[in-house]
């Protein structure tokens, strides 16, 4: 049997001050904004299925919580995204002899990917120490892990691993994941008399919020064929929906929007009122969101659907939908 992770037993909504939540809330609203507009094309391309999953099934392997497992997805990209941007850097200050840069630009990738694995696994650690809750992923336990799928490294190397990843980011790792901006947003509603308790609202946005991070490409590209009405958008509209692939308060919003459908869709028009205005999002905008999320998640039917998706998620989502009808 799996371990399981880190319990939420511990975790409650309704016992904070609302002036706390409302400067939270004033607070993840700033740095959406701020992403939102610095949000860069490259942005997205180290979220690929195999990469999320391998993460969440690490954390919850060494039982760490969930808001863990999204913390390194996000520490990961921005470093593998920084590491590519240095690879492509140093490559073109080479001297322009064409055999020459192809041997340096090879070996320069085939360093990034030999220590692809390590980078993955010292985000994950890197991501336990950010949070009290959890405990922190100790170095032997790395390198056993490390060990048992046949990479050797030293306590050394470890060490230096989490190093590069922390200078590349400038120390700036405790980064915002759209579980923070569910969590809060799911305080609001509390205090705004939301019909569906938080808590059950709660526990199926997390299988949601897992199912987006492993459907990322799919959902997003059906909302953008969706905002501009085209099933085949140009690589400028694809670049220029970057911004909203990054906008972890829409995201948010679509999550728990989808989540009080699969609850109980008698109050989903309740629940996406209050969450219109709390963000100032669009009712149409949440309500997209929230449709192409339960269309390829856990309203897919369709075999295809259902094979795009890791099969132990796919049963839980289901299960999440299951008992909610019963």
């Amino acid at each position: 049997m799996r371990p399981r992770s880190a319990s939420l037993v511990d975790f409650q909504f309704g016992v904070v001050a609302t002036e706390t939540i409302e400067d939270a809330l004033l607070h993840l609203a700033q740095q959406n904004e701020q992403a939102v507009r610095e949000a860069s094309g490259q942005l997205g391309r180290f979220r690929e299925p195999q990469i999320v999953e391998f993460v969440f099934l690490l954390s919850e392997q060494w039982c760490l919580e969930k808001s863990v497992s999204y913390q390194a997805v996000e520490i990961l990209e921005r470093f593998m995204v920084k590491q590519a941007e240095n690879i492509c850097r140093q490559a073109t200050i080479q001297p322009r002899d064409n055999k020459r840069e192809s041997q340096n630009w090879r070996a320069l990738k085939q360093q990034l990917v030999n220590k692809f694995t390590l980078r993955l696994v010292s985000c994950v650690q890197l991501a336990s120490k950010l949070s009290f809750r959890n405990k922190i992923i100790s170095n032997i336990t790395v390198l056993n892990f490390l060990q048992a799928l046949g990479y050797l490294h030293t306590k050394e190397e470890l060490l230096e691993s989490e190093l590069d990843v922390l200078k590349s980011l400038n120390f700036q790792i405790n980064l915002p994941t759209p579980l923070a901006y569910v969590e809060t947003l799911l305080e609001v509603l509390g205090y705004n008399g939301c019909l569906v308790p938080a808590m059950r609202l709660h526990a199926t946005c997390l299988t949601l919020l897992d199912l987006v991070y492993l459907l990322h490409e799919p959902i997003y590209e059906s909302l953008l064929r969706a905002s501009i009405e085209n099933s085949t958008p140009s690589q400028l509209q694809g670049e220029k929906f970057t911004s909203v692939k990054e906008d972890f308060m829409l995201l948010a919003v679509g999550i728990i929007a989808a989540s009080a459908f699969i609850q109980n869709h008698e109050c989903w028009s309740q629940v996406v009122g209050h969450l219109q205005s709390i963000t100032g999002i669009a009712l149409a905008s949440i309500a997209e969101f929230s449709y192409a999320i339960l269309t390829h998640g856990v309203g897919a039917n369709t075999p295809e659907r259902q094979q795009s998706i890791p099969p132990h998620l796919a049963a839980r989502a289901l299960k999440t939908v299951a008992s909610s009808n019963t």
